[in-house]
């Protein structure tokens, strides 16, 4: 028989990580999605980050443009040989003409979230990482808020086989406005280990650090990632698995802790729930049964709703 959330709910205060904003409702890593994230009371508004040709950081998911914006219409036959088109290719002046919509396939032009904003509604843009930042410090002052940044450098290898160094380039921005330390209320991530590894100990940032995680063998090198990262952030079915009925949940959790490292499993959907029954049940038992610290979601207002009835 599975135990509840109820039966185990822990007082701890989890983070509320609004995953490319309030993506659940407005088109990811728009102004506004980041503008919604901040009134629903989230703890952090997450930022993709790659560079455009001109090394302005750009808050996108992707190195490719293709799959949110019309670019494949306002700049017909600028893609690559792979009919991609890449963001590192735009200067950010060329950038900002590019309308943004709900994520598609670029292929077939459907909408990969069917029941979510209305692609092709709008007129949403592209923004880069200091206009958002800056918007953010904006609200936190006029709404007497300190919500945090949680920046992820995407790709660094594809960026410095294109003789960019983004690391160095986001690092300096994020300096520029204040976040120099594990104080500054900035997270920063990364899926490559070497390069979130190098930000530590060749770039000597101070940052709180976060490694994210996408394979099963990597849970084998959590104690090398406790070297210089102060968290992770795993697939949540690395840590909960829903099957025949039960909760099956891996030792993840417990041995980050044993390291002293934060646990921000991504990415909670409520309208894709990976064979729960309920968001409510999902979040349920990954914050409280599984115990993590926080966790991404694109319905930030449904968690915070959550924990406030629930703690």
């Amino acid at each position: 028989m599975c135990t509840t959330y109820s039966e185990k709910n822990s007082k701890k205060r989890k983070t509320v990580i609004a995953h490319r904003g309030a993506s659940g409702y407005l088109p990811e890593h728009t102004i506004e999605a980041k503008i919604m994230a901040h009134g629903i009371n989230v703890d952090f508004i997450e930022q993709d980050l790659v560079l455009s040709k001109d090394d302005v950081p750009i808050v996108i998911h992707d190195i490719y443009l293709d799959d949110v914006t019309d670019v494949a219409t306002k700049f017909k036959g600028r893609n690559r040989e792979d009919g991609r088109y890449y963001v590192i290719d735009f200067t950010l002046r060329e950038l900002k003409k590019l309308k943004v919509s709900e994520r598609f396939n670029p292929k077939t032009k459907k909408q990969v979230y069917p029941n979510r904003f209305p692609k092709n509604t709008g007129n949403f843009r592209l923004s880069t990482l200091e206009e958002e930042i800056e918007i953010i410090k904006a609200l936190n002052k006029t709404m007497d808020k300190n919500i945090g940044i949680y920046p992820e450098i995407k790709a660094p290898k594809f960026h410095k086989n294109e003789g960019k160094d983004i690391s160095k380039i986001i690092l300096k921005t994020l300096e520029k406005h204040g976040y120099n330390s594990k104080n500054d209320n900035c997270i920063l991530q990364c899926f490559d280990s070497e390069e979130l590894e190098r930000i530590r100990k060749e770039l000597n940032s101070n940052l709180f650090l976060v490694q994210l995680m996408e394979s099963e063998g990597e849970v084998k090198k959590l104690s090398h990632f406790a070297s210089y990262a102060n968290g992770i952030g795993p697939w949540y079915k690395q840590i909960v698995r829903k099957k025949n009925g039960k909760y099956v949940f891996s030792e993840l959790v417990k041995k980050a802790h044993e390291l002293n490292l934060v646990v921000h499993p991504y990415t909670l959907r409520a309208d894709n729930l990976g064979g729960f029954n309920s968001f409510e049940e999902l979040l349920g038992v990954l914050l409280f049964d599984a115990n993590v610290d926080g966790a991404f979601t694109d319905f930030p207002d449904k968690m915070v709703k959550f924990l406030d009835a629930n703690n």
